[in-house]
């Protein structure tokens, strides 16, 4: 099992680089920064973390090609494998429509769209040329091959996942999403080819560690209910939550009332959209997502109260994985 942690770059860059650099020391593998407009350059703030660390790996998580053009995608994380001595990694999503509405984008096409995204980022990081003649002069990857993974939720991106790229970083954090999610993954797998045993089958959690249980559950309603507010029917169904529970939160979340959303979040709530507790609790999560096939554990925000406390007290768990 792999480990790996997302951050949000919209903090001090200082406090990110600490929470890369402790992370490295812990036995993290990778780290995924966020790529999102209203936030700090994501490109940037890796060429920081690529000259403060040694060993862990790192890449953007993720881009989607509607707002960054694949050849640039592909140009940044040829650079950032420079700076990093080959510890880059690059993950692509489609982004979701309502931002793109925001920035006057069209959303057309997502699945197909990254699918090619990814096809025009293998050739360029590959040393090729696209069919329109775009290619790469000045910077080249340093390791053979950078992993490309696919940011997925649905059904056909999920697929396309398997089909195209060389992980998937799967938005999810209980085992009944990932006994429908994998199979599918799995599916296009198959329709391509390749092999399951060098393929990343990641588990893209809202994660929180803590002593004490209820601290970390208390942590995570907020996250929780924004997750809820934006889960699919399909999805509520899958976890027994019904779609009155879910509006009432969702109506709270529009008036800017987190106490009354985050009070509305009961504990299965927390246990369908995030891996929460102790780090004996969270071990167990992990153990049986391991079980189904996930061979990556992202652990996403909200991570703890105390981010850097709450990731040491993830040391031993990492150890007991290796």
């Amino acid at each position: 099992m792999k480990f790996s942690i997302e951050l949000l770059p919209n903090e001090p860059i200082t406090n990110i680089i600490d929470l890369i650099k402790l992370s490295e020391n812990i036995g993290f593998e990778n780290v995924w920064i966020t790529d999102h407009y209203n936030n700090k350059n994501v490109f940037e703030v890796l060429a920081v973390a690529a000259l403060e660390t040694s060993t862990i790996k790192m890449g953007s998580g993720v881009s989607n090609p509607f707002i960054r053009n694949p050849v640039t995608l592909a140009s940044a994380t040829t650079t950032l494998d420079e700076l990093t001595n080959g510890r880059a990694l690059i993950g692509v999503g489609p982004g979701d429509k309502a931002t793109m509405e925001t920035l006057n984008l069209k959303w057309e096409k997502p699945v197909q769209t990254v699918k090619d995204a990814v096809t025009t980022i293998r050739t360029l990081i590959t040393g090729g040329k696209t069919e329109s003649g775009a290619y790469l002069s000045g910077t080249r990857n340093v390791q053979e091959s950078i992993p490309i993974y696919i940011g997925a939720q649905g059904p056909k991106m999920l697929e396309a996942s398997g089909e195209v790229a060389d992980g998937v970083l799967i938005n999810a954090s209980n085992y009944k999403d990932f006994k429908i999610d994998i199979p599918l993954v799995e599916k296009g797998l198959n329709n391509s080819g390749k092999s399951k045993k060098d393929f990343s089958m990641a588990a893209y959690t809202a994660c929180c560690i803590d002593i004490d249980h209820n601290k970390a559950y208390n942590q995570t309603r907020i996250v929780v209910a924004f997750i809820i507010a934006g889960a699919p029917q399909v999805v509520l169904e899958r976890h027994n939550i019904s779609f009155d529970s879910a509006q009432k939160i969702k109506n709270a979340l529009s008036k800017n009332d987190f106490k009354t959303a985050s009070s509305l979040v009961t504990e299965d709530m927390i246990h369908a959209f995030s891996v929460c507790g102790t780090p004996s609790q969270i071990q167990e999560e992990i153990e049986i997502l391991e079980k189904i096939g996930v061979n990556e554990f992202v652990v996403g925000s909200p991570i703890g109260k105390n981010r850097m406390e709450s990731l040491k007290l993830l040391e031993d768990v990492i150890n007991s994985f290796n």
